[in-house]
């Protein structure tokens, strides 16, 4: 039998995510992204109007690798909503099939949101699974992230139409994801990487798609410097993600060049804000004069991934 449905939360008249599922960025379209970063904007100003509206639901929350910001966000966001979760920690699909996975998480919980290594795996939940699948990171796409990153944006500049995002280094699975919702926003996307470290080719022609109907500009380039000049906002991450232990010496080198410390900072907008997923490598990625820099709003960035997932939640749960 499947798991029993979740309180009806029509009064806030969340738009029903038509795919009923998240594994990565175009699951939304382009009004159902809209109407999340709305949805966001009135979670945090009145969190106190929502804290019933998932009272009664159940959600699994299935982690391959370490974190904080995602498990911490996800399970605040559900008990803020009046719901809770069930965590578990270690790798999916070792001990019986993904496939079993899914169909005993279904019956027991409303949804599963799951941190993996591979994107197969959250694609394999979801294809299995009779209840909601979110992707909180695999290795093309972070999507909740970049949820969290346009909001921030928005609250910072307003109109996310025009404005230009700069992302210094490897072309990883948050560059996908900014790429990805930056073009459908009207929001022009240069990244300055290493050779060899460019974004996935498939993602970019979709990005190149997305972004010759809105306008944007999309831009890859191995000069950072060219990436960043006139930038709204600056955007680095760790040059060796979890999974790539073995590759950082080789990346130490590849990306010296690529740190975004005060010269290659100065080089954007004079108002540009620095952003970071976090974990920061402080002396690597970034220096720690950026990161505490009155620039710098990777914190309201990580406050907002539990606002954003608060209205993802209550888009995919919602009747």
């Amino acid at each position: 039998m499947a798991a029993p449905s979740p309180v009806n939360v029509s009064y806030i008249s969340p738009a029903k995510i038509e795919a009923g599922k998240l594994t990565r960025d175009l699951d939304l379209s382009n009004d159902e992204l809209s109407g999340l970063l709305d949805l966001t904007g009135r979670l945090k100003n009145h969190p106190a109007r929502f804290a019933q509206s998932l009272a009664g639901s159940y959600i699994s929350l299935l982690f391959e690798k370490p974190s904080l910001r995602t498990r911490m966000t996800f399970e605040l966001a559900i008990k803020q909503l009046g719901g809770d979760a069930v965590t578990s920690i270690g790798p999916i699909g070792d001990r019986e099939p993904v496939k079993d996975i899914a169909r005993n998480l279904d019956r027991w919980t409303n949804a599963i949101v799951a941190r993996t290594f591979s994107q197969e795996t959250v694609d394999e939940l979801a294809e299995w699974s009779g209840v909601p699948v979110v992707n909180a990171l695999s290795d093309l796409y972070h999507p909740c992230q970049a949820l969290a990153d346009v909001f921030t944006m928005q609250e910072q500049f307003g109109d996310l139409a025009g404005l230009k995002l700069a992302f210094v280094g490897d072309g990883n699975n948050v560059a996908h994801s900014l790429m990805l919702t930056a073009a459908r926003l009207g929001m022009s996307f240069s990244i300055g990487c290493p050779k060899g470290y460019e974004p996935n080719a498939e993602i970019v022609l979709q990005a190149s798609g997305l972004a010759a109907v809105t306008g944007a500009k999309l831009e890859i380039t191995h000069d950072p410097a060219q990436a960043v000049a006139g930038a709204h906002a600056v955007y680095t991450d760790v040059w060796a993600s979890m999974g790539q232990e073995s590759e950082k010496n080789e990346r130490l080198s590849a990306f010296a060049r690529y740190q975004v410390n005060e010269k290659l900072f100065a080089k954007a907008r004079p108002d540009a804000r620095f952003m970071h997923c976090l974990p920061a490598k402080r002396g690597e990625e970034v220096t720690d004069g950026v990161m505490e820099s009155k620039s710098s709003v990777v914190f309201d960035q990580a406050e907002n991934r539990l606002h954003t997932q608060k209205a993802l939640l209550l888009m995919l749960l919602g009747d």
